[in-house]
C-alpha cells in the first residue's frame, strides 16, 4: 500500500519535484503489482487530494477551496478509510490501482 497525492496524478505549477515523486511512485505502484500478483500480492496506492493537515499550513485556504468540487477538505479518517479498505481481506481482488481521495478535484 502506497500513498502518492493527486499532485502525481495531475501535476501542479511551483511543485515539480513532489508532483514528479508522486507520479513515479503511481508508477512504481502499477509496475511492482504486475510483477508480483503471480505470488498473490497486493499493491495499491492512495491519492489524497487537500486533506486537513499540517500541510495545508500557509496556504490559501480560501483560494484552494474553490478549487474543490466538494466544497471541502478531505479528512485524514477519510483517508485512512480506504487505506483500511485496501489492507483488508474485502480488497483481495484490486491491485495496481490507484483509489482518489480528492473531493473531485482529480477525478
Amino acid at each position: 500500500m502506497n500513498v502518492a497525492s493527486t499532485s502525481g496524478q495531475t501535476g501542479v505549477p511551483g511543485q515539480v519535484n513532489y508532483s514528479a515523486a508522486k507520479s513515479g511512485l503511481i508508477g512504481a505502484t502499477r509496475s511492482l503489482a504486475v510483477e508480483v500478483a503471480k505470488r498473490n500480492i497486493l499493491v495499491n496506492a492512495v491519492a489524497p487530494g487537500f486533506i486537513d493537515t499540517g500541510m495545508l499550513e500557509g496556504l490559501p485556504r480560501e483560494e484552494i477551496l474553490k478549487q474543490i468540487p466538494i466544497g471541502r477538505f478531505g479528512d485524514p479518517e477519510e483517508v485512512a478509510g480506504v487505506v483500511s479498505f485496501l489492507c483488508s481481506g474485502r480488497a483481495g481482488y484490486i491491485t495496481g490501482e490507484v483509489i482518489s481521495v480528492n473531493g473531485g478535484v482529480h477525478t
